[in-house]
């Protein structure tokens, strides 16, 4: 379980297929402090279990499923990813929710920069909408972020100049594909109905 308030930015030092698999292998610093292996990072939203690691570097495999499902196959050597350690029992709960398990992902439609925050307006699936509400959470490459507004199958949030400084979302452009994890809470709400009208 995380919260989506990424610790840093690390950067990825390789991406190798093995078998069926990518490992990834990535530097980092401050989470480096007391990572272990089978310990769960999150890295741009998607809970990946560490197999390895080294004074300033972990490396994780991501399966296939992993890879269809997310943006993490695009990655290559040089690029930087967002991290998170799973949050502890005695950590201050900001953020939400977050449990790394990526729904799908969307497409960025705009970047208005105003003065003092980033609007981003992101496409999404349209059955993910129902899922959507304005002033709900999402959490986007692992960002924990509130929902400004809906228009059909666009949302959009305004993100503040710190998270832009701390996490890879200043390096987003039109076009470019994000990581997706909607509400874990919103989705079981929205279960529940649509069993309940079907009487089940």
């Amino acid at each position: 379980m995380f919260t989506g308030l990424v610790e840093e930015t690390g950067k990825v030092i390789s991406a190798v297929p093995r078998g069926g698999v990518i490992e990834f292998t990535i530097r980092a610093k401050k989470i480096m402090d007391d990572l272990k292996v089978d310990d769960s990072i999150n890295i741009n939203g998607v809970c990946q279990t560490v197999v390895k690691h080294t004074r300033d570097t972990f490396t994780v495999q991501s399966v296939q499923e992993t890879l269809r499902k997310t943006t993490l196959g695009k990655l290559r050597a040089g690029n930087e990813v967002n991290l998170e350690r799973a949050m502890l029992p005695t950590t201050r709960m900001g953020g939400h929710f977050v449990q790394g398990h990526v729904d799908g992902t969307g497409v960025v439609k705009n970047i208005n920069k105003q003065t003092g925050d980033w609007v981003i307006s992101i496409e999404l699936p349209e059955s993910f909408m129902k899922y959507i509400i304005p002033m709900g959470s999402i959490c986007i490459d692992g960002v924990s972020l509130t929902v400004a507004s809906v228009d059909g199958n666009d949302f959009s949030v305004a993100i503040i100049p710190h998270t832009l400084e701390v996490t890879t979302l200043n390096k987003l452009k039109p076009g470019s594909a994000v990581n997706i994890e909607l509400d874990m809470l919103g989705k079981y709400v929205v279960q529940m109905v649509e069993r309940m009208g079907k009487g089940g």
